[in-house]
């Protein structure tokens, strides 16, 4: 190991010796655990509204329309962000850039804790999204400034399960205290994880070696003969890429539509308790840890790198949990359980798969970027309108008799499972590619 620090880096600069790399190799754990962590305890911020979507309708406060609404605001804002929060990350100090994003995040939270008008509910949801979009470019490009290129790919997708973590401990912690505590707590409970994470990120979370007195892990990049503009256009006319775009839009769509309004459905149609409903919710959540940190290794392992096979094999076991989740009507506990491992393990590889990896594949290296921005803006427009369309089916398809709420919910499930099936085929037609 000693060997391999003093081969890769300079003995001396800015008054640093090399000789000893522990300093370095500690370093770049507290990088990559704090990334990984406070890109957690982002989802915790971004997650607290479709915990408490049932008890907010129970009580009055608001209806599914407008939670809907309020919902797509986070997720339009934040599409725009992963654009432009993606450019200014690069010229940014990510440990301030990323901190601040949470902190923001946090006060948003404890603004909606306080509050019951739909105004400020939307408002500030909508300042989350764009402050939540800091939070993965400034991970991204922690690993691009600490790792070298042989073993970036592996912690990058290690830190992918990042979100898996905030889902698990969103819909199994923040539930609980929304049972014991009220729908105000969820809020406010969201708010404190947020703190403390920001608090993490500011101590743990280093901008670059050279803030810490060490050399650069990458400094010797040489210029490509064509300009990165020009390859970025190149991928703006590829066709593929916006296939793949589409691809995970339809993707999302059904992501997003378990995340938001899988507890709901959980509640309202099937009877479940508030604790319960979110604790199935957390198993996709949990399962999806796996199925993302496993993706790449399935893919280079069993497929020669090639990622169309498995997609497919994904994108069906997506198609299959859905048809679970929302055609059975009956509270069968281990068959919804069984259907939450089945999305969770689908759409853990498939936000690899189609989130991203395969664009950036077929993609110039040069214009990463821009095939992961297409890709991002697509997928979070489209989660924004589902949450508009799920709130307005769910509220469109309510019945009140004599003091009692019927649903029905055939229209949600044509659309999300629809979604689900759409996004397998256009997949299907980038299959040459990739």
């Amino acid at each position: 190991m000693l060997n391999y620090f003093k081969k890769s880096l300079p003995k001396g600069i800015g008054g640093v010796l090399i000789e000893d790399p522990k300093k370095y190799k500690n370093l770049k754990w507290q990088v990559f655990i704090s990334a990984t962590l406070g890109y957690g305890l982002y989802y915790v911020c971004r997650l607290s509204l479709n915990v408490v979507k049932k008890p907010i309708v129970d009580a009055g406060v608001l209806t599914e329309s407008e939670l809907g609404l309020i919902g797509s605001a986070l997720f339009f804002t934040y599409a725009i962000g992963k654009l432009t929060n993606g450019f200014l990350a690069d010229h940014s100090n990510i440990r301030r850039f990323m901190s601040i994003g949470l902190l923001v995040s946090a006060l948003a939270n404890l603004i909606m804790g306080f509050t019951s008008t739909f105004l400020f509910f939307a408002l500030c949801w909508g300042v989350n999204g764009w402050v939540q979009s800091m939070g993965a470019p400034s991970c991204v490009v922690s690993l691009s400034r600490w790792y070298k290129d042989k073993e970036r790919g592996s912690f990058y997708g290690f830190w992918s399960t990042s979100h898996n973590i905030g889902e698990a401990l969103t819909y199994i912690l923040t539930a609980v205290v929304v049972s014991y505590f009220g729908w105000q707590w969820g809020f406010r409970a969201a708010a404190i994880v947020g703190v403390l994470g920001a608090l993490i990120i500011s101590i743990f979370f280093h901008d670059t070696p050279e803030s810490k007195g060490l050399p650069p892990v990458n400094k010797d990049f040489k210029k490509a003969h064509v300009s990165t503009w020009e390859e970025q256009k190149g991928v703006l006319r590829n066709p593929y890429v916006w296939l793949l775009a589409l691809s995970s839009a339809f993707m999302y769509i059904s992501r997003y539509a378990v995340n938001s309004w899988g507890p709901y459905y959980f509640e309202a149609a099937k009877g479940y308790s508030l604790t319960e409903a979110n604790t199935l919710v957390a198993i996709s959540a949990v399962c999806g840890i796996l199925g993302t940190a496993s993706s790449g290794f399935v893919s280079d392992r069993f497929f020669k790198g090639r990622r169309n096979a498995p997609a497919l094999i994904f994108g069906l076991m997506n198609v299959l949990a859905l048809s679970l989740f929302l055609g059975i009507p009956e509270k069968i506990w281990w068959l919804d359980a069984l259907s939450m491992v089945i999305f969770g393990l689908g759409i853990g590889a498939l936000i690899c798969y189609l989130g991203g990896l395969m664009a950036v594949d077929i993609a110039s290296k040069q214009a990463s970027g821009a095939a992961l921005g297409i890709v991002g803006i697509m997928s979070y427009l489209a989660a924004g309108i589902q949450d508009i369309a799920s709130g307005f089916l769910i509220e469109g398809n309510k019945t009140i008799l004599k003091e009692e709420t019927l649903y029905d919910f055939s229209s949600i499930t044509i659309f999300w499972i629809g979604a689900a099936s759409i996004s397998v085929l256009l997949a299907l037609l980038t299959w040459k590619k990739t």
